[in-house]
């Protein structure tokens, strides 16, 4: 759909949809550059507050992966009016204000349509110096792969709506989905990040790879390196795998090797639709255990999970 679209040549658009990056970047002047983007979608749980922080922390994820700070923001709200009950308009509509004014950016409006099925996101806007802002195909050769973010988290909610999902479960991925990616990002600004993008519907897999083929070379994943949700593991080996999982496997299957020796529900997991998912951060290999130390003091579960190399017959090689 995007090929269709006309080709911009505003020299002022530092980034726009050729590499199908996170958001739009447009530069002010030489100190300021706007970053733009707007992301909305279903419920994926079933309490209405949770799901307003969810799909909000999803949404300013974009701007945090440009390298940005968000700054205003929209509300985008889809709703059968007269069958979602007021609680729940209300309720979803606090959930994305409260986590909107915990990144410190200012909710200023929005827009709401009738709609069989209740939707809920955000526009957003961002700033960013024009000489630091991230890409997700400027990785280079040599540099180590961080993810802020265990995944799993679209195995997990599929093993909630069959009501399989116990508490601690349930816990720790409402807590994955809540988190604001905001600390990550004013931790890896301290460092020359080569590249950025953020881990949601395309799954970790589809993200490396839009990383590794904008940038020109094939990134290496070690499968056991990547953080996993409690739980997630145990249910994809049920088979209890989401839709988008086989979906997103069959869009990139031929751009991605897979060792024998890595289990296939890992690897499923590898394919698994994120939701307000974590950072995949592309630096120098000199600097990327100091910023994971640094990430790691308030986000536990990041790893170094691969490396970018020389571009080989695949964009992706899972070791």
């Amino acid at each position: 759909m995007l090929s269709t679209l006309p080709k911009n040549s505003d020299p002022k658009l530092i980034v726009g949809f050729d590499t199908a990056d996170d958001a739009a970047v447009y530069k002010i002047n030489d100190d300021t550059a706007i970053i733009q983007t707007v992301d909305f979608f279903p419920p994926m749980v079933d309490d209405p507050y949770t799901f307003g922080q969810v799909a909000a922390a999803n949404a300013l994820s974009d701007i945090y992966a440009m390298g940005g700070t968000p700054k205003l923001a929209l509300n985008l709200f889809c709703f059968p009016s007269k069958k979602l009950p007021q609680d729940a308009v209300k309720a979803i509509l606090a959930g994305g204000a409260d986590k909107v004014l915990e990144a410190g950016a200012i909710l200023c409006g929005g827009h709401t349509i009738e709609d069989p099925e209740p939707k809920y996101g955000l526009a957003v806007t961002g700033f960013v110096r024009p000489d630091k802002v991230l890409s997700n195909s400027s990785a280079k050769e040599g540099d180590l792969l961080i993810l802020t973010k265990a995944i799993g988290s679209g195995v997990l909610t599929t093993a909630a709506k069959a009501q399989l999902l116990s508490g601690e479960y349930e816990k720790s991925l409402i807590a994955a989905m809540t988190a604001l990616n905001a600390k990550a990002q004013q931790s890896m600004l301290k460092y020359e990040v080569s590249s950025c993008t953020d881990i949601t519907g395309f799954g970790l897999m589809g993200h490396v790879r839009e990383m590794a083929e904008g940038s020109g070379f094939t990134a290496e994943i070690k499968a056991d390196a990547v953080p996993i949700l409690p739980g997630a593991l145990e249910f994809a080996n049920m088979g209890i795998i989401p839709a988008g999982a086989y979906r997103n496997r069959e869009f990139i299957e031929d751009k991605v090797s897979i060792c024998e020796t890595v289990n296939r529900a890992v690897s499923d997991i590898l394919f698994d639709p994120q939701t307000s998912g974590g950072l995949l951060i592309s630096l120098p290999e000199n600097q990327a255990h100091r910023l994971l130390d640094d990430i790691k003091a308030h986000t536990p579960d990041a790893a170094i999970i691969g490396c970018i190399k020389a571009k080989g017959e695949h964009a992706i090689e899972v070791v």
